[in-house]
């Protein structure tokens, strides 16, 4: 085998761990607003929010100590910042008090925009350009996901949704950002040390919400508190990242387009929400899209 040849193999072996890996994230992310509003059966918004982060960044620590992860750099800060910002404050606390006023098909709209809103946030940072072809099926694959939620919920906006546009903002920027540290780290080093970085505000804030909100200890709330915790905060973001970090962001944020489908599935089978005859269409389009999406260079 030539030279070129075996580059070229361990490239196309690299792409396809890299989507496998994108596709676990996205797999365990779909069941994040099921398991919120199972959370919040039992511990108020702020502490479902600020609980889950803080016993998350407690695993990650000792994940980071057990691995001997080096200290990140100096220069690697600011964008662990903006993962922790984004990532691990912003997009549970806005996405958990949108559960507090939307339903989770609502919510679903948010995950809808978020591929096209990552790419975007990684092109103004990194400056790659993509192809016409690539914006046009990830818009066309964003626009089906976004009407088919509308659709289903009567889309009438209101706070939840106000609070479903900043939460969409903070994790593009956290997705982005986190997508291009991975190339230079490990994926689980990401989302590990940004969620070390925000113990400080989320420990604090997890007490005072205990504190001041009820509490009602349930099996399903303690499930889904223990989903959000183990996955969602943590091993979904390890294999998210590094998917990201092996086939870029802009390609690995299409594959989050089957998401909100997903996250609907579960809402039909665990919470009893009734599914729009227009989720196989939608459907289609969606697997299309990513398909046209992995294909554009």
């Amino acid at each position: 085998m030539r030279v070129d040849d075996s580059a070229t193999a361990r490239g196309s072996v690299a792409v396809r761990g890299g989507t496998a890996s994108a596709a676990l994230g996205v797999l365990g992310f779909s069941f994040t607003f099921p398991a919120t509003a199972w959370a919040l059966e039992g511990f108020g918004p702020w502490t479902s929010a600020a609980l889950r982060c803080a016993l998350a960044a407690l695993l990650a620590a000792a994940f980071l100590r057990a691995s001997r992860a080096p200290l990140p750099t100096r220069r690697q800060l600011p964008g662990l910042l903006v993962v922790a910002l984004g990532c691990v404050v912003g997009f549970p606390l806005l996405s958990t008090l949108a559960l507090e006023t939307t339903s989770t098909g609502n919510a679903a709209v948010v995950i809808g925009a978020l591929p096209i809103a990552t790419a975007a946030f990684a092109s103004v940072r990194t400056g790659r350009r993509h192809p016409p072809l690539f914006w046009g099926a990830a818009a066309v694959g964003a626009g089906a996901v976004i009407g088919f939620t509308l659709l289903r919920t009567g889309g009438a906006p209101g706070l939840g949704d106000l609070y479903l546009f900043g939460a969409l903002a903070a994790c593009a920027a956290g997705y982005a950002e986190g997508g291009r540290l991975a190339g230079e780290m490990p994926g689980s080093h990401v989302i590990s040390w940004g969620l070390v970085l925000s113990l400080p505000v989320m420990a604090p804030l997890s007490a005072a919400g205990l504190a001041l909100e009820p509490v009602h200890l349930t099996g399903t709330a303690l499930a889904g508190l223990a989903y959000l915790v183990a996955i969602s905060q943590f091993g979904a973001f390890v294999a998210w990242y590094r998917g990201m970090g092996l086939i870029g962001v802009g390609r690995a944020s299409q594959i989050q387009l089957a998401q909100p489908l997903l996250t609907l599935v579960w809402a039909v089978l665990l919470l009893g929400e009734e599914l729009s005859p227009a989720a196989p269409a939608a459907a289609a389009v969606v697997l299309g899209c990513i398909a046209v999406t992995q294909r554009a260079k």
